[in-house]
């Protein structure tokens, strides 16, 4: 079997070689013999407006264009004539670059009146916004967290948290997804050590890669029980949930006992960026002067601002409830159309869709055939995922209707049966091989 559909780019990944730009060469080699096969379908580039429908490209240039179940763009605002406007509005008034720091002289009147706007929305006294979403996650934990803490958080947190905590302190522990046991068996083992360490525990509202939740009762409970702060991450479901679209955490009833809240604006509110929201008026000044990726990074653009102003004033409308209402219906008409054409669908019904596809040489030829046919998916595989766990990341839109669903739920019936074919065609032909 031809080596772009074994293994991983990190399989080819040749640690003996000194020169550090060199020791890359192979997995270069490994990804052009991916795009050369057709089985590459990371890099894509797009050539206009993010809709349910689109157009683009691979990174050799090769055209493609179809349903669009590739891009987080929950509430379809990204192109609503009240977002361009404030984003136009901003770029003539303000210009397009904030020019410094948010440390310096880099925020604006607009930045400063989304911080208060994001902390009077969700209830705490204050927020700081970044430009990276990856820059809040991150910025948070590494700003909380010293040498001699404790991390406790879930295995599945995204990398932004997991790297983090791991450039923190060297006390880092996972405990099995979602498992509350798992969280107070940690606390109880480093409070019999430590009584005096800080500690940080840390979760998600909606993980992306399996579209599950946990319950953030029990871990309220269990940090005010072990002295712990509890620092969530509400990236992909705000917007989407509870009341005015505050999240899964209005949703659980417990929005405003969590200590610290970071998100990021990509998915729902039409910009890149992300935000911090704390009660703590000093941890403020933390994230402002004592977090790299706030102190050494210039500070949100007007039109990030702007952008965002605008997409929070839909999402706490009437027309914000009717598309969280969409949105989420069209979640349900996918996942029960995909489980009817035999798929295996996890996860809660949410804007992410994934479905599990298995092994890496068949998911890589249902991924090409599938954008082939016009449904264009995001293919996941090893490392981000367990190996033999690769699986589509479907992510769905208010704005997509249902005929274009249940023309994809079509595509990818097809795609699934002529991977199994080729995939049937080159094992016997590589057994002839090897015989």
């Amino acid at each position: 079997m031809s080596k772009f559909f074994e293994g991983t780019a990190l399989d080819y990944y040749d640690a003996g070689r000194v020169d550090l730009q060199s020791r890359w060469d192979a997995v270069g080699d490994w990804w052009n013999a991916r795009l050369e096969a057709g089985v590459d379908p990371y890099q894509k580039i797009t050539s206009g407006r993010i809709s349910p429908m689109v157009s683009g490209s691979y990174r050799d240039g090769a055209a493609f264009s179809g349903l669009n179940f590739a891009s987080q763009e929950y509430l379809s605002l990204a192109s609503h004539p009240e977002i361009v406007e404030a984003a136009i509005y901003a770029a003539k008034h303000y210009g397009c670059h904030s020019a410094g720091s948010a440390t310096l002289m880099g925020n604006t009147d607009l930045s400063v009146q989304l911080e208060r706007r994001l902390a009077e929305y969700l209830g705490y006294q204050d927020c700081v916004v970044f430009p990276i979403g990856w820059a809040a996650g991150y910025g948070a934990v590494k700003t909380l967290v010293r040498k001699h803490d404790h991390v406790v958080i879930d295995a599945l947190a995204h990398a932004c948290l997991q790297e983090g905590a791991a450039d923190a302190t060297p006390n880092v522990h996972r405990f099995p997804h979602l498992s509350s046991d798992g969280v107070e068996r940690r606390l109880r083992a480093i409070r019999a050590a430590d009584t005096r360490c800080g500690i940080l525990v840390v979760t998600e509202t909606l993980f992306s890669m399996d579209s599950d939740t946990p319950d953030v009762r029990p871990l309220v409970r269990l940090c005010r029980e072990y002295d712990a702060t509890l620092l969530v991450d509400a990236a992909h479901d705000l917007g989407v949930y509870g009341v005015g679209g505050r999240g899964i955490l209005e949703e659980q009833g417990v929005l405003n006992e969590v200590d610290v809240i970071v998100g990021s604006f990509s998915k729902t509110f039409a910009s890149t960026g992300g935000f911090v929201v704390t009660n703590s008026r000093g941890f403020r000044f933390g994230l402002r002067g004592g977090c790299g990726p706030s102190t050494f990074t210039n500070a949100m653009t007007p039109v990030q601002s702007a952008v965002v102003l605008a997409a929070l004033d839909i999402v706490e409308s009437p027309e914000g409830d009717e598309r969280r209402a969409r949105v989420l219906r069209n979640a349900d008409l996918l996942r029960s159309g995909l489980g009817e054409a035999g798929f295996k669908v996890i996860g809660r019904a949410s804007p992410i869709v994934p479905v599990l596809l298995g092994d890496a040489h068949v998911a890589r030829l249902m991924t090409k055939f599938s954008i082939e046919m016009g449904g264009i998916v995001n293919l996941v595989e090893h490392p981000a995922v367990s190996a033999n766990r690769c699986r589509w990341r479907l992510q769905v839109m208010a704005d997509h209707r249902d005929r274009q669903i249940v023309e994809f739920v079509e595509i990818a019936r097809r795609s699934r049966e002529r991977a199994l074919e080729e995939a049937s065609v080159l094992s016997t032909a590589n057994d002839r091989v090897a015989s």
